[in-house]
């Protein structure tokens, strides 16, 4: 059975269809730019035309909706070209979905026809320079002005990606800092590039290359009262996570298409590659490598498959996401080093693949949630249960 077949036909063949562009436009050209770390613009146009952007909204508002596991599988395929191009449509994803759930009919139509083209991309801020995962220890203010016409944001984020490209962002900040517990003072805001909010610099990484990756800053910036997502204030946390299941989800998938990449690549090595008189996959050791590639990889995928059906089941799914972008990244990690020992001295070169799938394999592992902030939500959550199956 292909992994495929729990897919209808239609959505077969979207995934086949990036496949095919990850194969034709993306790997012939990803090394140069990698190295160069160059925008994909090109590729992102490409991403447009495909609707790739467009995942998440409804056909209503003009978008090109698939199941959860058609978006894990896409995802995969673009991160098996890429990392970086699955990156470039993360965020803008979890802002769609944030948009569906919670926004206003009149935020709906005002965002998402122009995100579901890709003429208006979104991402999210949350982590705070000194935050990290305690997300609700957070700096950044939103105050009503005196007029009560809107309100006046002060503060910083990081590590935001996409953040220059992005004419949308989902701001989290704390519209109430005095208010106890604290998550009931935290407000998405839906806030556009204008005076007041300066993108100060791109951040150097050891991967994830491309796609920027900035430090906002927030000085005396005014939103409109209508820019708070669902126009209540308060709410903000509980969308927040809600929307970041969608993202860990994400993160796994990227994750799986990094692991695939590596794989793939040191499989075929396996078979060119020739040591006392026969291909090194008939060795032992490599041949053990290869057969525990193969066994995590699917077992990761199925794993985030079964929390991408989950969540279109309307079941709360920060468990089996956390579960899911947990063990594909560190899968992901694994993978990636252990096909770096395939290749030997060749997977330490830069004209090999297999090292930027040692160098962006990472961010998964520290992304979205670290994997002990995972741990964390994973115990919690067994207990909450009353259990694994309860």
């Amino acid at each position: 059975m292909s992994t495929l077949d729990i897919l209808s036909e239609d959505e077969q063949l979207i995934v086949r269809t990036v496949g095919d562009f990850v194969d034709k436009d993306v790997k012939p050209v990803v090394r140069e730019l990698e190295h160069a770390d160059t925008y994909p613009e090109d590729l992102i146009e490409r991403m447009k035309q495909l609707g790739i952007f467009g995942l998440a909204v409804a056909e209503e508002y003009g978008g090109n909706p698939v199941s959860t596991p058609c978006y894990v599988l896409i995802t995969e395929e673009l991160a098996r070209g890429w990392m970086s191009l699955a990156g470039a449509m993360g965020g803008h994803t979890v802002v769609a979905k944030l948009l569906l759930h919670f926004g206003t009919e009149e935020q709906r139509r005002r965002y998402l026809p122009r995100m579901a083209t890709g003429e208006l991309r979104a991402t999210m801020a949350l982590t705070e320079p000194g935050g990290g995962s305690d997300l609700q220890a957070m700096h950044t203010v939103a105050r009503k002005n005196a007029a009560a016409e809107g309100y006046v944001v002060n503060g910083a984020k990081t590590w935001i990606t996409n953040s220059r490209r992005s004419g949308l962002i989902a701001l989290l900040c704390k519209t109430d800092p005095d208010a106890t517990p604290a998550h009931q003072g935290i407000s998405i805001l839906l806030v556009e590039h204008g005076p007041g909010l300066t993108v100060s610099r791109d951040l150097p990484k050891l991967g994830y290359k491309g796609v920027e990756s900035c430090e906002l800053s927030f000085d005396d910036y005014h939103a409109p009262a209508d820019a708070v997502l669902g126009g209540v204030e308060g709410s903000g946390f509980a969308q927040m996570m809600k929307g970041l299941e969608t993202g860990r989800l994400q993160v796994a998938a990227r994750a799986l298409g990094v692991g695939r990449a590596a794989f793939e690549d040191a499989l075929a090595y396996a078979q060119q590659r020739e040591s006392f008189g026969q291909p090194i996959w008939k060795h032992q050791s490599i041949g053990n490598y290869l057969a525990d590639m193969a066994t995590s990889l699917t077992a990761a995928r199925q794993l985030t498959l079964y929390a991408a059906r989950e969540a279109d089941a309307g079941r709360r799914v920060d468990m089996e996401a956390g579960m899911a972008k947990l063990f594909a990244s560190e899968t992901a990690m694994q993978i990636a080093l252990n096909a770096v020992r395939v290749h030997g001295g060749y997977g330490y070169s830069t004209e090999f693949d297999v090292e930027r799938y040692f160098r962006d394999a990472p961010l998964m592992i520290v992304g979205e949630g670290t994997n002990e902030i995972q741990r964390n939500v994973i115990a919690s959550q067994l207990v909450k249960r009353g259990g694994l199956d309860a």
